[in-house]
């Protein structure tokens, strides 16, 4: 620990040390608004051209800034708005430059803004917050998964996890991304069975995000969100204002490849917009054998009607495949392997071509379309309004048949099964599964399907806001959904055979002797339907020194199975089964005085159980007393801000009451039931700024986040879904698991002279726990027994980027980053084993160095 804590300060000590400030002669000040609303820009910059002075604007828009010389030229900038620079005399000791406008660069951001519930000022609402804008998404992400770009957040742990394109996970506060509620452009993506988000969906995020915010804890949206940690609002680049575009080729490790295009008409005199953008990833990958290859389009036509009435359609998408590690090994096994952390025992070469074995293959197409109506009614109010539709096509492979270990990995050992067919390499052997199937006279013992998980989502998303009076704001609005996700396995390749008889694997319209071809069903065959319709509102009440709000929520979920043919004696079809979850939340700030401010916030909450947990069975019979989730959270904090320094402080405090959980067992799955968890801790983000050339980021937090109590669980027979037995789990007082509860940041930015920036970020993590295994927690002895704690680890990224004028009308920008410098060989994420110690334990490692470049033109 000491070694990471010296790390840690003189990294601090060395940036600090090259700081120079300046001394004053002039003061200047004025207020910055929008041209359209004359709302105020709460964060807005203003730098002096040429020199190191600058400062941001206060909550009401207002700036204070000393100068040196009598003639300066002042850059206005806001994310979303058209920069703007103007001349200054400053011939007197202070100056008032009054109402400076400023109009935005894209179309309909604002708007986005609103119903996405962006906070603009941490100093106004009372919620923890943290932003990711434009600029550090384009210097930081190379060749980084866009939860990374979070990693320096407080009480946010990110992995690439198994290692494959976009199969990175993200935990806040503990919780996973079904606890999250995670936004694009203020439209839910969570999945609607699950709760879950899974990145590779949306590989493409950081190609078209001009903005992320993080909401910690209870967030400021007023739906009904599964936000028992935080909140994640993407708001995507809507169409530009101004006419040009871009094109850029990147290069990095284990032979990445990027290309991407951007076109905008800008807004036309005829109202009319349009932005086209479309990107290309291709790589081998870091780990052996995950290769792949993932495109993004998104497109924007925005038409603005009057000064009253906008429209915006917009289309985003990103398709992909990629190969996948199906499964997480020993540390013995990675040490005993030429392969170190690389280590991938799920792939093979057939007919020359790489393919990945059961669980080891990932395709998916999410797109998602959506039209926005912006109405501003009058002065004070104004109406919101999404139609969205995402029609989802993909899956992941499977193996089966009665010789399916052929090509299949132990997932409770993390080795190959002993009739596992491996080349003398240790790779998967397709030549003589090809053989073994051709030559059988019973058809093919082990064949590829495809999990397919279809879905059509429709939703609309409509919110009012009224400003009633100067201090009070009221909001409200309504969250309609409807669901149909499709599940079924399909037979993708009979390697080698003719034919296969699905045994007990066949549907009930299927005999066991059924011979079956590429294409036909086997497995499971189902439907789930969702309909949801929730209202939600919010009040808001703020003066010059204090601010609150109140909201609440009331959803319908209702729920119904289709079974398509696997348990068609229990019937087709089941009844809608209804649920009514609800919550509310309230928070008050209070500033002391323009540097300090304290706030506080609570909630309490009820989720209703998951779409699993109402049919575990897989078949149309309900499980009637699934639990609703219970959900109470408060948190305190406190704020000082000045020209310079921005300091954040809070705790929190939250407690989950009969949380439901499926967990994968070996080739197995458990639905756990009635869990409790407390998580609690403290926070601390600062961000220094003495000069407008370089700034000093710096993030702790600390947490404890444990199990309750002992669960009870239903072991299910992944292939036919059977009741394997129900089981007792000894979990109380155990961490939970693979979210670092410890975790520490400091990052600097210096832009050495004009158009050359470099990056440093230094991210701790300690304080992890290897997830538990409910099927090695079935012992008394196990009782009181905590999981494996990981060791703790450091890594430091660099960056570099450097904008310059190409030639006339064209400017380029060069970026360069190295991720891991010093190669840190460290344990990113864990499964507990028999003995909780790391001998038994499964693991993925983190990745090694790894490097990106690109090259961008602009016109």
């Amino acid at each position: 620990m000491k070694n990471y804590l010296k790390h840690f300060l003189l990294f601090a000590v060395l940036a600090i040390c090259s700081i120079a400030t300046a001394v004053a002669q002039a003061t200047l000040k004025g207020k910055i608004v929008d041209a359209d609303s004359n709302e105020p820009l709460i964060g807005a910059t203003i730098a002096v051209k040429g020199a190191s002075e600058g400062t941001v604007t206060d909550i009401d828009g207002n700036f204070t800034l000393k100068v040196k010389s009598d003639k300066v030229t002042l850059v206005f900038s806001y994310v979303g708005y058209n920069e703007l620079s103007q001349q200054v005399k400053a011939s007197g000791k202070s100056v008032d430059l009054g109402v400076i406008t400023m109009t935005p660069d894209a179309i309909g951001l604002e708007e986005v803004s609103v119903i996405a519930s962006i906070i603009k000022s941490d100093r106004q609402t009372p919620i923890p917050i943290s932003n990711v804008k434009l600029a550090a998404i384009e210097e930081k992400v190379g060749n980084l998964e866009f939860p990374e770009l979070l990693k320096s957040t407080p009480s946010i742990y990110v992995t690439r996890n198994s290692g494959g394109y976009g199969d990175s996970r993200i935990n806040m506060r503990g919780f996973d991304s079904s606890n999250l509620g995670v936004l694009i452009n203020g439209v839910p993506i969570n999945g609607m069975e699950d709760g879950r988000v899974y990145w590779s969906n949306w590989s493409g995020l950081s190609d078209v995000s001009q903005f992320i915010q993080v909401q910690r804890g209870l967030g400021a949206s007023a739906l009904g969100l599964s936000s028992v940690g935080g909140t994640m609002n993407m708001v995507t680049k809507s169409t530009e204002a101004k006419k040009g575009g871009s094109a850029y080729i990147g290069v990095g490790n284990d032979g990445f490849r990027k290309y991407a295009v951007s076109v905008s008409t800008g807004l036309m005199d005829n109202g009319w917009s349009v932005t086209m953008m479309g990107a290309l990833n291709t790589g081998d990958g870091y780990v052996k054998g995950t290769n792949y290859e993932g495109w993004t389009y998104f497109g924007n036509i925005s038409k603005v009607i009057n000064a009253h009435h906008k429209l915006s359609l917009t289309a985003f998408g990103a398709p992909q495949w990629h190969n996948q590690r199906s499964t997480m090994h020993s540390i013995e096994e990675y040490k005993n392997s030429s392969d170190g952390g690389r280590l991938n025992y799920s792939y093979g070469y057939m007919n020359g071509e790489l393919t990945g074995g059961a669980y080891g293959y990932n395709f998916y197409h999410k797109p998602q379309v959506s039209l926005n109506h912006y109405w501003t009614i009058d002065e004070k109010s104004s109406l919101t309004t999404s139609l969205y539709a995402s029609m989802a096509t993909g899956g992941g492979r499977r193996v089966r048949g009665a010789k399916s270990n052929w090509l299949s990995i132990d997932n409770k050992t993390g080795r190959p099964y002993e009739d596992t067919k491996l080349t003398d390499g240790g790779l998967l052997d397709y030549d003589a599964v090809l053989a073994e199937n051709a030559a059988n006279p019973n058809g093919s013992q082990a064949i590829f399907t495809n999990a397919i998980n279809d879905h059509d989502w429709y939703g609309l998303l409509s919110s009012y806001k009224n400003r009633l009076t100067e201090n009070f704001t009221l909001t409200g609005g309504f969250d309609g959904r409807y669901y149909k996700g499709y599940h079924k396995e399909v037979i993708d390749d009979l390697l080698g055979g003719e034919y296969y008889m699905p045994g007990k694997d066949h549907l009930d319209f299927q005999s066991a002797d059924a011979l079956l071809k590429e294409g036909d069903v086997v497995q499971y065959s189902s439907i789930g339907e969702i309909v949801w319709a929730g209202l939600f509102a919010q009040a808001e009440y703020n003066t010059d020194k204090w601010s609150s709000f109140l909201s609440a929520s009331v959803t319908n979920e209702s729920y119904r199975y289709h079974d398509k043919g696997k348990y068609l004696k229990y019937g087709e079809k089941s009844s809608f089964y209804h649920f009514q979850p609800w919550s509310v939340k309230a928070g008050y700030n209070y500033k002391f005085n323009d540097n300090h401010n304290a706030f506080f916030n609570a909630g309490y909450f009820t989720r209703a159980p998951y779409f699993n947990s109402v049919f575990p069975d897989h078949n149309v019979i309900a499980n009637q007393n699934a639990p609703y989730e219970k959900i109470m959270t408060f948190e305190l904090g406190y704020g000082f801000s000045n020209e310079y320094l921005n300091v954040a402080l809070n705790g929190y405090y939250t407690k989950w009451m009969d949380k439901s959980v499926r967990k994968r067992v070996g080739e197995n799955n458990a639905n756990i039931t009635g869990l409790d968890a407390v998580h609690m801790g403290v926070e601390l983000e600062a961000t220094y700024k003495p000069v407008n050339t370089f700034e000093l980021k710096g993030m702790f937090s600390y947490g404890d986040w444990t199990w309750a109590d002992d669960v009870h669980f239903a072991l299910y027979d992944d292939a036919t879904d059977k009741l394997l037995g129900n089981y007792d789990a000894y979990l109380k007082d155990v961490h939970v698991g693979n979210s670092a509860q410890m975790t520490a940041a400091l990052s600097a930015s210096w832009e050495v002279f004009k158009g050359l920036k470099l990056n440093a970020d230094y991210n701790f993590a300690g304080k992890n726990y290897a997830d538990f295994d409910p099927s090695y927690r079935t012992n008394k002895s196990d009782a009181g027994v905590d999981s494996w704690k990981m060791p703790n680890f450091y890594t430091i990224d660099l960056g570099l980027s450097y904008r310059f004028d190409l030639c006339k009308g064209l400017k380029a920008v060069i970026y360069s980053n190295v991720y891991n410098l010093t190669n840190t060989c460290y344990v990113a994420d864990a499964k507990d084993g028999t003995s909780h110690n790391w001998d038994t334990a499964l693991v993925y490692y983190g990745f090694g160095r790894t490097w990106s470049t690109g090259f961008k033109v602009m016109f």
